[in-house]
């Protein structure tokens, strides 16, 4: 963990863009609330196949326009190099100077990635066209991509992303501390020299956290999934039991250096809040 010490803790927020419009209302209260923390940035998702491009689009020039840093997330796929560039350009004139680059998910019925493939390619793009116009985040799996050929194909491939020009790093989350530090000791051994931040998922409905969980390959342990599963449908039993296990796994992240925390909000504050204040930050 040596390498993360060196690095000023970073918290950040992350949101999806709104549908509705109690949804937008929903989403300005739970802003309102988190910004009362001081992050660094809000970042805002990206829907696959560029699903929610538009509303991604308003929902981080709000944030930027009520004096926030916004981070939007950018996916390669589906996309060219005209949009990406528009897009770009459009978050540039926004005063938009953060960018969270991925490769994103293929939607079911899309045969085609797009003319970027992976996220690497993505990054050397908004490189080469932007130069150093964006802080550039990308995305890391310390319990590996569950499409990875092997845990070495993953790391090399994590790699590349960082060579080709990002600044720092989010990681997906996951409930096992010592899969992040044995990710930081292979991106040690591997000469990796930039920030990586954990990513942190409170927990509060068993079934959407397994539903998640199934889908990016994050791993629940068998000890906490055996605790929800016998909670059942007590659901403040389940945010209890939630709040202990993600605040002491953000607690001992924080002692063994980690710099900062990520949260995955789901356009909610409570949770986010009451672990924040029990961590004392």
């Amino acid at each position: 963990m040596e390498s993360q010490k060196k690095f000023a803790r970073t918290f950040s927020f992350e949101f999806f863009p709104p549908q509705t419009r109690e949804g937008i209302e929903k989403l300005r209260a739970t802003r309102a609330q988190l910004a009362q923390l001081n992050p660094k940035f809000f970042s805002v998702t990206f829907g696959a196949g560029g699903s929610t491009r538009d509303r991604t689009l308003e929902t981080v020039l709000e944030i930027q326009a009520e004096g926030y840093a916004a981070a939007p997330h950018l996916s390669c796929i589906g996309s060219t190099s005209e949009n990406i560039r528009a897009m770009l350009q459009k978050y540039q004139d926004g005063g938009i100077r953060h960018i969270v680059a991925l490769r994103g998910d293929l939607p079911s019925g899309m045969a085609q990635w797009g003319e970027f493939r992976y996220a690497d390619e993505l990054v050397r793009f908004i490189r080469k066209e932007f130069g150093n116009a964006f802080h550039i985040e990308v995305a890391s799996y310390p319990e590996y991509h569950p499409q990875a050929d092997s845990a070495q194909d993953d790391l090399v491939n994590f790699k590349r992303k960082v060579e080709a020009g990002a600044d720092s790093v989010i990681t997906q989350y996951f409930y096992n501390a010592d899969a992040y530090f044995n990710f930081i000791e292979a991106c040690e051994a591997m000469g990796v020299n930039v920030p990586i931040v954990p990513g942190i998922m409170p927990i509060n409905k068993f079934s959407q956290l397994a539903r998640f969980s199934d889908s990016c390959g994050a791993e629940i342990p068998r000890w906490i999934k055996k605790k929800l599963e016998g909670y059942g449908d007590d659901s403040a039993s389940i945010r209890a039991f939630g709040l202990d296990v993600v605040t002491d796994l953000c607690d001992r992240l924080l002692s063994a250096g980690a710099p900062g925390l990520h949260f995955y909000t789901l356009n909610s504050a409570g949770l986010t809040t009451t672990i924040w204040q029990r961590l004392g930050l």
